[in-house]
């Protein structure tokens, strides 16, 4: 069995703000589509790693998203 290397990946952190934020990852490939889903309840964080079956997450709702770029927060749908 062929270890893979995970050691240069990227890893962001979410801290939900608010209860209900869905975190949702996406496939690489010449078809997107959603691989993976998650929702947070205030305070509760998830780590997330973009690996060869991910390529981006879409996070819906009020969070703190801290990536290895700075943080940024995703504003509360109106």
């Amino acid at each position: 069995m062929e270890k893979k290397n995970i050691q240069n990946t990227e890893y962001i952190v979410i801290k939900a703000i608010e209860d209900g934020v869905n975190v949702i990852g996406l496939t690489r490939g010449t078809d997107t589509r959603f691989h993976h889903s998650e929702k947070l309840d205030q305070g509760e964080v998830m780590i997330a790693q973009f690996t060869e079956h991910t390529s981006a997450v879409k996070i819906r709702g009020h969070a703190k998203v801290l990536t290895s770029y700075g943080e940024i927060i995703s504003e509360k749908k109106v």
